[in-house]
């Protein structure tokens, strides 16, 4: 089994392999389009901004293999900035079209909310999420198990049944995305302990 992690200079790549070994798996970091066509499982991290990042993937030829491989039905798991991209547009500094694959836009906290308390942005640290389905990433994991998040923007999916799981601050946002063979968190479950490491197992099982 060939799992990819996508290389296009925007992420924390090593720490994404170095916890899929942990669960007993090998990946291979690639930017090579030809990799992402010939893997079995695909994952997109990243960190940083979501414009570089599409403009990364662009000129890396990366966007029409990762669309392909999604479209092929093979697992695919997103993390962070790699479950934003998934979606049509971001208004993180700008307007700017993501990959497509889902519908839907992504937006950045408000750090004032209307009748709430003010909000320290980014979103940085520990915090629950709440299940809204029975995904399969989330076999053995408990409901309001605690992830890592570092993030000032979120994902507002047009469809809500795409929606696997939620994570209050100001309100509720979509902290795990569910689509087909779609999986995708905003919080990092490499950094996630045993929690995260066991949604990592659960793809690598798939």
């Amino acid at each position: 089994m060939k799992i990819v992690i996508i290389d296009y200079d925007m992420g924390n790549l090593r720490s994404v392999q170095k916890a899929i070994e942990r669960v007993g798996y090998s990946a291979e970091i690639s930017g090579d389009p030809a990799a992402v066509r010939s893997a079995d499982k695909l994952i997109l991290p990243g960190v940083g901004a979501f414009a570089d990042a599409i403009a990364a993937l662009e000129a890396k030829g990366l966007v029409e293999p990762v669309r392909s491989f999604i479209a092929s039905g093979s697992p695919f798991f997103g993390i962070c900035l790699g479950l934003q991209l998934l979606f049509d547009e971001s208004f993180e500094d700008g307007r700017h079209r993501g990959l497509g694959v889902l519908a839907g836009t992504v937006e950045k906290f408000d750090a004032r909310p209307a009748g709430g308390p003010h909000l320290k942005v980014p979103h940085m640290g520990w915090n629950r999420i709440n299940f809204r389905r029975n995904a399969p990433l989330l076999d053995g994991v408990v409901q309001g198990a605690h992830m890592y998040f570092v993030h000032s923007y979120y994902v507002k999916p047009a469809d809500p049944a795409v929606i696997a799981a939620e994570t209050e601050y100001g309100g509720p946002f979509t902290s795990i995305v569910w689509s087909n063979n779609i999986f995708a968190t905003q919080f990092h479950p490499e950094k996630s302990q045993a929690a995260g490491l066991r949604m990592l197992l659960n793809f690598c099982r798939m």
